[in-house]
């Protein structure tokens, strides 16, 4: 066997196993298409002979959208937009009879030929389907977990007409606290619906005591200082994708360790607790009770100022205080 016979026999070996591989490959140069496997052409729909003619354009399988990552300085070749042996890329690709694939595109220059570069396509639609049909999953299972919460938060304040809606508004200046911090989605729907149910376990305190309109006395009170043990109890049962029940056990906690039910200090309590704590008092403050009116806003400013560092958080207070100087409203009932 001479030479020439085993380089032919070695190219037929490589191309017989290029062309029984599953996924897709190409080779391009300055002139157009050079080599396409059947592989290629089963997931384009083209023949090879269609493809390697100087007229087409790889562009026409791309999706519109997704053309910003190839080439356009060398029609009709379209190579991909990126530095040799750049990894992967995905795009969206249009078959000839304009069935949607979602492809995963490796492509390196050929070391032999620079002028040469060979692109594996890797069919990625059943795992792209896949994924949105679990992201699909997952925004219900979140409307379905919000929508249980709204439903909490309603059942405890039908018990204390004074307070009705306390949660949802605490919740809404928690969340815009969260906002103005910068924090990141996932925490912001964490302290949101923290503070929708951070007094669910009001429900232990009799209705009496939650309706009292004077001041109440030692025994009352250590009923409702135990409320947020209670509410922990509770939701601990539920697994939440966050914290949630540690956060309501200590929304009355205080940096300086005056707070309840634990006394617990600085460091000790959550971060979410501690923006919790904030807005909890400040719509306190800034509605009216059966006792006393409303407080103004400049009041509460200064309430909050004073104190912070001391007992509230300064990051969360400096926050809040922005918000109501930017005339922030709480939401009505």
């Amino acid at each position: 066997m001479t030479a020439d016979d085993i380089k032919n026999n070695s190219l037929e070996i490589i191309k017989a196993i290029i062309d029984n591989t599953r996924d897709s490959i190409y080779v391009v140069s300055s002139r157009g298409f050079e080599f396409v496997n059947q592989a290629f052409e089963k997931l384009t729909g083209y023949a090879e002979k269609e493809i390697l003619s100087n007229s087409f354009n790889l562009l026409k399988l791309v999706h519109p959208e997704d053309r910003h990552l190839f080439s356009h300085r060398r029609a009709p070749l379209a190579r991909p937009n990126l530095p040799a042996d750049s990894g992967l890329i995905e795009f969206r690709l249009i078959t000839r009879s304009g069935e949607l694939r979602y492809v995963e595109a490796s492509t390196s220059r050929l070391k032999e030929n620079p002028d040469q570069t060979l692109t594996i396509l890797r069919d990625i639609t059943s795992r792209k389907q896949a994924q949105q049909e679990l992201n699909q999953t997952l925004e219900k299972l979140r409307k379905t977990m919000s929508a249980t919460i709204q439903a909490i938060s309603l059942t405890v304040e039908s018990r204390d007409p004074y307070t009705a809606g306390h949660q949802r508004r605490v919740s809404d200046l928690a969340r815009s606290i969260a906002t103005r911090l910068l924090l990141p989605t996932e925490q912001i729907d964490e302290i949101r619906l923290a503070a929708l149910v951070h007094d669910l376990g009001k429900i232990s305190v009799p209705a009496e005591i939650l309706n009292k309109p004077g001041r109440l006395n030692e025994h009352e009170f250590s009923l409702i200082k135990d409320h947020p043990r209670v509410g922990y109890e509770i939701i601990k049962t539920i697994e939440f994708p966050w914290p949630v029940a540690e956060i309501i056990y200590q929304h009355h906690e205080r940096l300086d360790g005056s707070g309840y039910p634990q006394g617990l200090k600085n460091g000790q309590i959550h971060p979410m607790a501690r923006i919790l704590a904030v807005a909890d008092v400040v719509e306190a403050m800034l509605s009216h009770r059966p006792y006393r009116s409303a407080f103004s806003p400049q009041e509460v400013i200064r309430e909050i100022t004073d104190n912070r560092g001391l007992t509230y958080d300064p990051p969360a207070v400096d926050a809040c205080i922005d918000l109501l100087r930017e005339k922030y409203q709480l939401p009505r009932s």
